[in-house]
């Protein structure tokens, strides 16, 4: 029998997402971002300018780890001239990208102009507003030009509230573009620099996590966009970009509302940025249009797809379908085009309506007009809600329902009674009953169980976040906020910043006499030391626990965006005049006799209920800084080599283990694990999860066994520095760094052998896989994987 013919690879390497110069290449929406700035530069050089680019942003603030990946490219980012600086906090970012844009109106400047880019969560724009109106209002370089890309979690997912930030860069005057698949955020990104450039306006990009954390095809040929220059359009005198001296405050009020947002509009007017994109064309009669954008698209395509509505049946029943690229400003003529010879137009998008008030005052004025319905229909009765996130489920139906309704109000576009809308009908509803078949079912599984997010095992938090009994503790932002969960006497939190501020106002009208305060040690760097002043200030009694992990441990454990210690802590709260400072550690001697000023005390974690019942008696402000490295950083850094790893392993004997849990409840840590025997519950420690913090052993219990210089078996768990080992001709574990490439294939061709062969499925269209699994474990290195097996065969793949 002859082998099968093998497909011929496409060539590609993992540096192509940044370094390719034309074609396809397979990249994330995060890579997309990084790659944006590479472009623009070389776009730039294409048309004869030497310009430069600008990142900053807050690193607490991530937006699908952009900043990770920015720090992972910096060798590509040098070579275009672009610089990634994190910045303290998200306002004083935005104010450093500010100041890009003032560069060449001085002597001096390197270039012609720097094209920058402002990253943040929907609470960096939220606390950003004073400095984005200003700085927009100032104006950009004609050969700058801003994005400010905002991270929006509309389902409250890893924030303390859903944002939706399109309403703040609407209230400051930024055009919001809104990003659909990974293509869009390249195309989409210099649209905006081009449109930024030409407007003096900062322009917004709305990511949120089902467009920019996925991946995907996306053409990098430097010829696919082409801009088209607005021509005829009104330009006040000096045009419309930043300069000093600035005009008089009253003046660039005017220059912004009446000139850069209607040149915003001519630009989107002029480059199709909102366009028709499926089913009747524009001018045809229609009996339903959509608008939709961003996500919302995705998920308005998702549900006409699960409908069995194609291109060729939308046509055939008269619907179309509008992509808005940009939500705000919404360009008045290409929405009216696409309006015209509707008998309704339904606009999906999620949260409050933006869209959906606009389209409704651009076509107030025409005599013959649609119905217009979104959140709700014709009667006032809710069709879409305006909190939470859409499903491609809840669109399908909504769709439905309108075009049920549509049906029954009579023929349309030529349709007779049993035409084509009718059939659809039928089709749909038999679709429909699929979806409501799969709800219930759901409905009907036996939960699980919630899976609460919890400190992990050897967490300093297990233990700073402990209090005295009778006294209680205040949360705030950082992974800590989760003592709010456990049995913590630990309520309330405030917004990055404010920790501390709420007992301020609270403390005159209580008889409680003082509290505990949580505050991390990036909030602290962030904006966290001016509550604390407030406190000073006003002689709250209070202690603040600054809770020094060296890390920004809940977005990456990124590093501090500068030099941060405990002794610079200590100076800097004594210098605000805080009087009380104690230090407690896991480490204290680590600290020899005069590291501190002799007035503040080291104390080992031990003593911390101790320390923290004489801080609770001071009449003032105090602190207590602890000290211990997050328990995942080090975990991190053992792996590279780079933190002590202790030759030394806690083990529970389970003959001697009486399951009373004391191990537990001292350490709280998630490694400290019951097992069931034929004795009763009893405990065991996880050892691939352990991060040999060792407060388990200060349980009251005789089971412990330590083990010194000991390493776990091969086979079971990877040495301690976790690299894959192998035996060598006399037994012993070789490290897969040590080992000569030729063992390795070896290996991994005996492992391959030993596999069944893999039955590929016959793939018509389209094919969908869903990898399940807990994160960490290697789900999205598996989707990355297949995606790029797709990407190498020459299939398409999302």
């Amino acid at each position: 029998m002859n082998a099968p013919m093998e497909r011929a690879l496409r060539q590609a390497t993992l540096d192509d997402k940044y370094e390719a110069s034309e074609g396809l290449v397979y990249l994330t929406g995060t890579q997309a971002l990084v790659r944006l700035p590479l472009m623009q530069r070389q776009r730039d050089l294409a048309a004869g300018l030497n310009t430069a680019g600008y990142i900053t942003g807050y690193r607490g603030s991530p937006v699908g780890g952009y900043d990770l990946a920015l720090t992972k490219a910096r060798r590509q980012l040098e070579q275009h001239h672009v610089k990634f600086v994190p910045g303290v906090n998200e306002d004083l970012a935005a104010t450093a990208i500010w100041g890009t844009q003032q560069t060449n109106l001085f002597p001096g400047a390197k270039y012609d102009g720097v094209f920058s880019i402002w990253y943040g969560k929907g609470p960096g724009v939220d606390r950003s507003g004073d400095v984005l109106r200003h700085a927009n209002q100032a104006g950009t370089s004609p050969h700058g030009g801003v994005l400010a890309v905002a991270g929006d979690d509309h389902g409250a997912k890893s924030s303390t509230m859903a944002a939706q930030t399109d309403f703040i860069f609407s209230a400051v005057s930024m055009p919001v573009l809104a990003p659909a698949t990974v293509q869009d955020y390249i195309d989409y990104g210099l649209q905006g620099f081009a449109m930024s450039r030409f407007t003096g306006l900062w322009v917004a990009l709305k990511a949120v996590t089902d467009t920019i954390e996925v991946a995907g095809i996306v053409d990098v040929s430097p010829q696919r966009l082409s801009f088209v220059t607005p021509e005829n359009v009104p330009m006040p005198e000096g045009g419309l970009n930043i300069r000093w001296p600035e005009v008089t405050f009253p003046q660039l009020e005017e220059r912004l509302t009446r000139w850069k947002l209607p040149a915003a509009l001519a630009w989107a007017r002029a480059n199709r940025l909102d366009r028709n994109v499926f089913g009747r064309a524009d001018g045809e009669p229609a009996r339903l249009g959509i608008v939709s954008t961003g996500k919302s698209w995705l998920d308005t395509m998702q549900a006409l797809a699960d409908l069995g509505i194609d291109d060729a049946t939308a046509k055939a029943i008269g619907l179309r379908v509008y992509k808005v690229a940009m939500p705000w400003p919404l360009e008045p003529e290409g929405i009216r085009e696409f309006c015209a010879g509707c008998d309704e137009v339904l606009v999906i998008e999620e949260k409050r309506s933006l869209i959906e008030a606009q389209l409704k005052e651009a076509l107030y004025p025409l005599a013959q007009r649609p119905l217009v319905t979104g959140k709700n229909d014709e009667a006032g009765a809710m069709l879409l809600p305006e909190w939470g996130e859409l499903t491609p489920a809840l669109c399908a139906r909504t769709i439905a329902a309108r075009l049920r309704r549509l049906a029954a109000s009579g023929p349309g576009v030529g349709d007779a009674k049993g035409g084509p809308l009718d059939a659809v009908l039928a089709r749909c509803e038999a679709r429909l009953a699929l979806l409501d078949a799969k709800d219930k079912a759901t409905a009907e599984l036996v939960p699980a169980g919630d899976r609460i997010p919890y400190f992990c095992s050897g967490c300093p938090h297990n233990t700073s976040t402990r209090v005295p009994e009778g006294s209680r503790a205040l949360a705030g932002i950082g992974c800590h906020y989760m003592a709010m969960w456990m049995d913590r006497d630990t309520a309330t939190f405030t917004h990055m910043g404010g920790e501390g501020a709420s007992w301020v106002g609270q403390a005159p009208f209580t008889e409680t006499r003082h509290v505990f305060q949580n505050l991390g040690d990036g909030t602290y760097f962030h904006s966290g030391s001016l509550a604390i002043r407030l406190a000073v200030a006003t002689k709250t009694p209070i202690t603040y626990k600054i809770l020094f992990n060296d890390a920004v441990a809940m977005t990456g454990g990124q590093q501090h965006d500068g030099p941060l210690t405990p002794r610079a802590i200590a100076r800097q709260v004594a210098a605000e005049g805080v009087e009380k400072i104690v230090v407690v550690t896991d480490e204290p001697e680590k600290y020899p006799g005069g590291y501190f000023d002799s007035s503040i005390a080291v104390y080992h974690r031990s003593a911390l209920d101790e320390v923290q019942r004489e801080l609770r008696e001071y009449p003032g402000v105090s602190v207590l800084i602890y000290d211990q490295t997050c328990a995942a950083e080090k975990r991190r850094r053992r792996k590279r080599g780079a933190f002590p790893d202790p030759q030394k392993r806690v083990f529970i004997n389970e003959a001697v283990c009486e399951g009373c849990g004391d191990c537990g409840v001292q350490s709280n840590c998630v490694a400290v694990e019951p097992v069931e025997t034929e004795f009763g519950r009893k405990r065991k420690i996880n050892q691939s999860a352990c991060n040999k913090d060792y407060s388990c052993v200060n349980g009251f219990c005789p089971s412990f066994v330590t083990v010194h210089g000991g390493k776990l078996r091969s086979g079971r768990t990877s040495p301690s520095k976790g690299q894959a080992t192998a035996a060598d001709a006399s037994g012993t574990a070789v490290t897969a760094a040590a080992m000569p490439a030729t063992r390795k294939t070896s290996i991994a061709a005996s492992i391959a052998q030993g596999l069944p062969g893999a039955v590929l499925p016959a793939i018509d269209g389209s094919y969908a896989l869903m990898i399940t699994g807990i994160g960490g474990t290697g789900v999205v290195t598996i989707g990355q994987l297949l995606g790029m097996a797709a990407h190498l065969e020459g299939k398409a793949v999302t």
